[in-house]
């Protein structure tokens, strides 16, 4: 991973799209170089100047968006016209606005959903992809985040008593069905306790050693709301999929270099995602990392994305790569 030195936008615009949404784009690197999208995880995350630290920027031109609703982007917490075929319209607005032929589509967490669902819809336009805690939007991998029974209460039992605490009246409800009547409450305290530990739970179990979430941390309170209304949104509506809708349409790209990177121990998307992701394509490459949980932010994982981004711009040959 790039660390010696901050890798600053030489480019920052907001882009305005066919209904009134104004997206955050920045871009930095080489203007020359591989042309690579990155989309933040979520939905509703945001992106980070972090995240261009993946990528080294002698090689890559580096596009950063913020998706709907949240980030830089405005309006915000906006869930009219926020879906993932939005999202995806909005990124090949991108490219046509930056007169970009073809790009590798990179992304982590959620960003990997989306950047599976942009390559299906546009294939012809992807160069490659590189992959970080695979989530596939299917009931299961909801199932498994929020749901009592399932994967993550069973291993954080006690951080997940927290997460159930602003529903606790509501528990006849689907959990989901809970949150809605909390985070959409006409009470503003009562709308960002729900949001807070909506956003909390998810955080305090992206690592494998404990962050600061873990021992009390306090989160910004616009990005919880944020993340905690995107990201309820979404999964309520399934991630506006049909059943298994990634993996059924992966032979519209499976022909394409694909980098995955997961954690051994990631609990917020478990470790089956990516083995069946790569399971059914042959031109991914699936690294294991063994002691990191979900976050990108963890030094095994990190080190395996940008030796993923290396690697991925040795497998594109020159006259691959389209940059206008």
């Amino acid at each position: 991973m790039n660390t010696a030195t901050a890798i600053e936008t030489f480019s920052t615009q907001w882009l305005d799209t066919a209904d009134g949404q104004q997206i955050y784009l920045e871009q930095s690197g080489n203007p020359q170089g591989i042309p690579v999208i990155y989309c933040h995880g979520g939905p509703g995350g945001g992106s980070s100047p972090f995240h261009r630290q993946l990528f080294d920027p002698a090689l890559y031109h580096i596009i950063i968006f913020d998706q709907r609703g949240c980030g830089l982007s405005t309006p915000a917490l906006q869930l009219e016209n926020n879906s993932t075929v939005h999202l995806i319209a909005d990124m090949e607005q991108i490219r046509q606005h930056l007169h970009i032929q073809g790009w590798v589509v990179a992304g982590g967490s959620w960003g990997s959903t989306l950047a599976l669902a942009y390559g299906q819809a546009y294939p012809d336009r992807c160069l490659g992809f590189i992959l970080r805690g695979i989530f596939l939007g299917r009931q299961q991998d909801i199932d498994w985040l929020y749901r009592a029974g399932f994967g993550a209460s069973q291993v954080f039992p006690d951080y997940y008593q927290d997460f159930i605490k602003p529903v606790a009246q509501l528990l006849h409800l689907d959990i989901l069905q809970a949150y809605q009547l909390q985070l959409h409450h006409q009470d503003e305290n009562i709308r960002l306790e729900a949001a807070l530990a909506w956003s909390i739970w998810e955080s305090r179990i992206a690592t494998l050693l404990p962050n600061e979430f873990a021992s009390g941390g306090e989160m910004d309170k616009q990005s919880a709301l944020a993340l905690a209304l995107i990201e309820h949104h979404y999964f309520q509506h399934q991630c506006f999929f049909e059943t298994d809708q990634l993996l059924n349409n992966l032979h519209k790209i499976s022909h394409l270099p694909c980098q995955i990177v997961h954690g051994r121990y990631d609990m917020v998307c478990k470790a089956e995602n990516a083995f069946s992701l790569a399971s059914l394509w042959p031109g991914a490459e699936l690294n294991w990392v063994a002691d990191a949980g979900h976050s990108a932010s963890e030094r095994g994982i990190a080190k395996a994305l940008y030796q993923a981004s290396l690697l991925m711009a040795s497998l594109l040959k020159p006259h691959e790569v389209m940059a206008g």
